[in-house]
């Protein structure tokens, strides 16, 4: 997926793999960090059980260089 298509969604959560080309990086790696070290990946990320949800606004605020409101 690209950054405009994600922009472009309805949905309101994203998939490691939709994200994995707009970051640059590797699925997998982008699902063992949110298991491992969520905060390093520098968006938020929902994981409920072995899956990884990313919010996909969040998201967007994260590629568009605004910070992440306070949770």
């Amino acid at each position: 997926m690209t950054y405009s298509e994600i922009k472009a969604s309805c949905s309101d959560m994203l998939t490691a793999a939709e994200v994995a080309d707009v970051v640059g990086a590797s699925p997998i790696t982008i699902r063992a960090q949110a298991h491992e070290c969520p905060e390093k990946l520098g968006f938020p990320v929902v994981v409920l059980g072995n899956r990884v949800r990313i919010p996909r606004l969040a998201f967007i605020r994260f590629m568009e260089g605004q910070p992440c409101p306070e949770q």
